[in-house]
């Protein structure tokens, strides 16, 4: 079995995970600075995603609509 014909596919499903990880972290922070948050907190929320992607996720998206005010 030649190296290419598995390495190529495994190279496409690496790069196509990095894409939507770093689209997941450019979305949360603008998601967060939409919605009225302070820079500070889209930096976590950046961080939380980078370090704990499918935690991070969805735990923002739990918090993500949380009103302060009540």
């Amino acid at each position: 079995m030649s190296y290419s014909l598995v390495l190529g596919p495994i190279t496409v499903l690496l790069l196509f995970s990095l894409v939507l990880h770093i689209a997941i972290c450019v979305w949360g922070y603008n998601d967060a600075r939409r919605k009225g948050r302070s820079p500070e907190f889209a930096l976590l929320v950046v961080l939380g995603l980078l370090f704990f992607p499918v935690a991070g996720f969805i735990v923002y998206l739990l918090i993500r609509n949380y009103d302060q005010s009540s």
